[in-house]
């Protein structure tokens, strides 16, 4: 379910921003969607709790991946073109051009790095409240990257 981010340029950062917002409704709306997908006592006959636990917790996994790898590629991208742009200004040091996209780059690379750590901060808020509710219907196998 999660959208791919395999064609959002990193050259505007507002608008990598943009499409991380909308991968990350996931993780907005996930009260809701443990909501309908964890039955209440009363209705524990009508849900497959298990199946559902099981799904959303797939489609975070999928969204998660997307996002990580979305935002690894925008900082190898600008960080390949920083340090383009210093070998530039090391060849002209009084270029106002190149040490002004320079300066851009420098920016927009630590705008880059820090939606690492904010993505894990919203995976480990969606991830504590899934397991809260999830714990006693689905639990997820171990991943790789978690150990």
């Amino acid at each position: 379910m999660a959208a791919s981010m395999d064609n959002v340029s990193c050259g505007d950062f507002a608008h990598f921003q943009d499409a991380l917002k909308v991968v990350r409704m996931i993780d907005d709306k996930i009260i809701y969607a443990l909501n309908t997908s964890v039955p209440t006592t009363s209705f524990k006959g009508q849900v497959n709790a298990t199946e559902k636990c099981k799904q959303l917790y797939e489609e975070l996994m999928s969204a998660y991946d997307t996002r990580d790898k979305a935002i690894k590629r925008c900082i190898k991208e600008v960080s390949g073109k920083t340090n383009e742009l210093r070998s530039a200004r090391d060849k002209s040091p009084d270029d106002f051009y190149v040490i002004k996209d320079l300066r851009k780059e420098q920016t927009k690379l630590r705008l880059l790095q820090s939606e690492l750590s904010i993505e894990e901060v919203v995976k480990d808020r969606s991830l504590k409240v899934f397991h809260e509710r999830c714990r006693g219907h689905y639990i997820p196998p171990r991943r790789k990257d978690t150990l």
